[in-house]
């Protein structure tokens, strides 16, 4: 039999892998992605305020669609989904991102890029049409935040983070894919203004609905 050529190969391969997946959203079989689903992951802005304060605009709340096509993105390597999840994050990530701002994401821990071989994050902001700026590095061990309240979070990352040069004023909206507690935001704005940078403002893909102040009062709100 004829050898095919590679890129007939190639093609092959993607459409055994689409005709083999399932909906990220719903399990349908036949697609990444049904039309449902994605119309689901359109932008619902959620406004979230950090521990010391600092303001976290969200794309996303983290539930439904939202939150099983992130769990496919950061643990089945399902990376299309990066390209709608990225077209949410620019709802919010675009207009944070005036002349001379610059989107650095929060770091993936050496572990997680080890296993997935691509950082979360930077791969979200490169879909919403932005350039990451990788100032952020990972520095010491820490435990898995799951399951530690909003003090126990900020004490397991302090001092997590550090900054590759001297900011001299440069401006920066710090990105991630999911605000908890936003107690990893909190550290990422200290290390940077101890380096010298402006935090401009803070935003996520996503935003849990697990956040509270200290007397039980919601600190996740919806923004028209």
């Amino acid at each position: 039999m004829p050898t095919l050529p590679p890129w007939q190969n190639l093609l092959a391969e993607i459409g055994a892998f689409l005709l083999a997946a399932t909906c990220a959203g719903c399990d349908v079989p036949g697609a990444l992605l049904c039309d449902r689903c994605r119309a689901r992951l359109q932008a619902d802005p959620v406004d979230v305020r950090t521990p010391r304060g600092l303001p976290v605009r969200a794309a996303l709340p983290f539930e439904g669609v939202a939150a099983r096509c992130i769990r496919r993105l950061k643990g089945d390597g399902d990376t299309l989904l990066a390209r709608p999840l990225g077209a949410a994050l620019a709802h919010v990530l675009t207009p944070a991102l005036g002349d001379g701002i610059h989107a650095v994401p929060i770091p993936t821990s050496r572990a997680a890029f080890r296993r997935r071989g691509y950082r979360v994050p930077d791969l979200l902001i490169a879909r919403a049409g932005a350039e990451p700026w990788g100032l952020l590095r990972p520095h010491g061990r820490h435990v898995d935040q799951r399951g530690l309240s909003v003090q126990e979070r900020a004490q397991n990352v302090h001092g997590s983070l550090r900054v590759r040069q001297d900011g001299r004023g440069a401006r920066v909206v710090i990105v991630d894919d999911v605000v908890t507690t936003g107690a990893t935001f909190d550290e990422a704005a200290r290390a940077l203004t101890a380096a010298g940078f402006e935090v401009v403002s803070a935003v996520a893909l996503a935003a849990t609905p697990r956040h509270s102040d200290r007397k039980g009062n919601p600190l996740t709100t919806r923004s028209n």
